[in-house]
């Protein structure tokens, strides 16, 4: 008898955004690390230090900004940080019907 192969289909971790709290694919959300030079984009998602995870839209990452990335990554987020991930939030394409 001649058993069929199946398909596998390969597992898609799973995230939450820190600004909407909705779960997600990790690919298709934007990962921040805490490193030793503080908070920036990890765009390979493997660096080392403490993750958080952001959809590419401005309305997450200003719902973030107010606090749940700090707790999310468990820092203190400083004045470089903010002005840091405000530089790549404005560099994110506009939102359609307003967010």
């Amino acid at each position: 008898m001649v058993q069929k192969k199946r398909k596998l289909k390969k597992h898609q971790p799973l995230r939450t955004c820190v600004g909407c709290r909705q779960v997600i694919a990790k690919v298709e959300l934007m990962r921040l690390v805490r490193g030793q030079n503080g908070i920036a984009y990890d765009k390979t998602g493997k660096a080392d230090g403490r993750g958080a995870y952001l959809h590419n839209k401005r309305s997450c990452w200003k719902k973030a900004l107010k606090g749940s990335l700090a707790k999310a990554l468990q820092t203190e987020m400083t004045e470089k940080d903010r002005n840091n991930l405000i530089q790549i939030m404005a560099s994110l394409p506009e939102e359609e019907n307003g967010g």
